[in-house]
């Protein structure tokens, strides 16, 4: 594994959410674009709250905690409820979101040298420390699509009357 080029992807995906949800009000961030979709305040919640309680948790635990201590069980998709994400205030997330990946940026650092093949058994079946970093910035772009569907829908908006169909097919 090319630790520079995961740790790199994880810098510049949080510059990526922070450009994508630049300038979007409190109500835009609140509007779903179906009702079965998440709004663009949910995903930035999932993402603080993944970023504290999953990626950076979960991967101190492989390299340094597994045998005294239990896997944390989550359930990110019960807490957009649970945790009103939706009712949440949006500026706030989004500095919330950033603090807490420069604290798992500065973490990482100091873990170059790690032993990405340490693993250990959890309820997703065993994971390596290598998997789980990956891991970690495969969903930042899997939420970034996410956000840029979202954008798309906001411009779409916006721009009525008129239609975006020059732009091409999405």
């Amino acid at each position: 594994m090319n630790f520079m080029e995961i740790y790199q992807e994880l810098v510049n995906g949080a510059g990526v959410i922070q450009s994508l949800t630049a300038n979007v009000s409190q109500a835009e961030a609140q509007e779903k674009p179906t009702p079965e979709t998440w709004s663009m305040l949910e995903v930035l919640c999932h993402l603080y709250d993944e970023e504290r309680e999953d990626f950076r948790e979960h991967l101190d635990f492989i390299l340094h905690r597994q045998g005294s201590e239990d896997w944390n069980l989550l359930d990110p998709e019960a807490w957009v409820v649970s945790r009103k994400y939706n009712e949440q205030n949006f500026a706030e997330i989004q500095n919330k979101f950033l603090e807490e990946r420069k604290k798992s940026l500065d973490w990482l650092v100091d873990l170059f040298d790690a032993d990405w093949e340490v693993a250990c058994l959890s309820p997703h079946g065993t994971i390596s420390a290598g998997e789980m970093l990956a891991s970690w910035a495969a969903h930042d772009n899997l939420h970034i699509r996410q956000l840029v569907e979202i954008k798309r829908f906001l411009i779409e908006r916006a721009a009525q009357p008129y239609s975006i169909r020059y732009a091409g097919d999405w």
